[in-house]
Parts: C-alpha cells; structure tokens; sequence
C-alpha cells in the first residue's frame, strides 16, 4: 500500500479548528484536497504529519503556530496611503503587494482611516496552534499533471510565486 512521501499525490479530508473549537475550515460535504507532498504545497507542520499515513488513515494533528502561518509579531502592521487600496476595502481583506526587496507578498487589512489603511504582513492565523482532523482518501505517485506551475510568469498565478519561482518551476504550488 502506497504511504505518504515526497513525490506522491496525496487526497485527504480535514476539519480545521482553533483552540477554542471554532471550526475555520473543512471538507465536509465537500471534495478531498489533493496535493504533491514535498512541494511546500500545504503548511510545514501538517505535511510533516502526515509523512508515512495510507488511504484510509486517519489522525487528529495539532501544529504548533511556528508550523503552521508563524508566531505573531507586532513589527509586522505598517499604515499605508488609502490611495494604494481600492475603494472597497474591508478589514479582513488580503492584497498582494511587493516589499522593498521586490517579493510578492499578501497584507491583510486590519483598522481603516479616512485615508489610510493599517495592514499586517503577518497571516491572519499567525500565532494561532491549528487542529487538524483528517483523513488519508488517496496515495498515489504524482504526475507530471499533478504539479501546478506558474505558467506565464509567477504574477499570473495571482502573485503567489515569491521567492524566485520561476516559470518552469514545476513546484507543486504556488508558494
């Protein structure tokens, strides 16, 4: 039976909870997520977890925040001209921007002004120990379809390619 490794396509359900309880995410009801483990493609402490689980499978995993999205830190908010935003912006929504060594990276809004708008570089779920319930539906070796890649260069992949990824990457992910 093929078990969970680098190379391999891996399909699992999840529930998603906080500390508290709170159910942020899951699959019920819904399809398996699927990826290529090895590829960066899910958060470290998850994909960690569930190195060596088959099909069928199933286990609850805790990932520490410095697994998962990265402790918090209070360096990370910085106000911007309002200007930068599009009218419409909400707290809570994320953009993509450039930092000064020209990485796409993605904000959050968190406090707006009349013009100017507080965003944090850090995710919204850094600091946060996420629960993870899953369950291993699928294990099987990765084709070459498997792989997502950034084609057309690594902005039309929505930004998501920072870190020098480049056009044949072949990384799995957009990272």
């Amino acid at each position: 039976m093929a078990t969970v490794q680098d190379g391999m396509r891996v399909c699992f359900l999840y529930t998603l909870t906080l500390d508290s309880g709170e159910i942020l995410d899951t699959t019920d009801g819904g399809e398996a997520l699927c990826y290529v483990h090895g590829t960066g493609s899910i958060i470290p402490g998850l994909e960690q977890a569930l190195e060596g689980m088959s099909a069928g499978d199933k286990k609850n995993v805790l990932v520490p925040a410095a697994l998962a999205y990265g402790e918090s830190e209070p360096d990370t908010i910085e106000r911007m001209p309002r200007s930068l935003f599009p009218p419409d912006v909400e707290v809570g929504m994320g953009f993509r921007m450039r930092d000064d060594a020209g990485r796409v990276v993605t904000v959050y809004a968190e406090r707006i002004g009349d013009d100017w708008v507080e965003v944090n570089f850090a995710h919204p779920l850094a600091g946060q120990d996420l629960h993870f319930a899953v369950e291993i539906t699928e294990v099987r070796e990765a084709m070459p379809e498997d792989y997502v890649t950034c084609q057309g260069g690594c902005d039309s992949c929505g930004g998501g390619c920072e870190d020098g990824c480049d056009d044949d990457c072949e990384c799995g992910g957009c990272h």
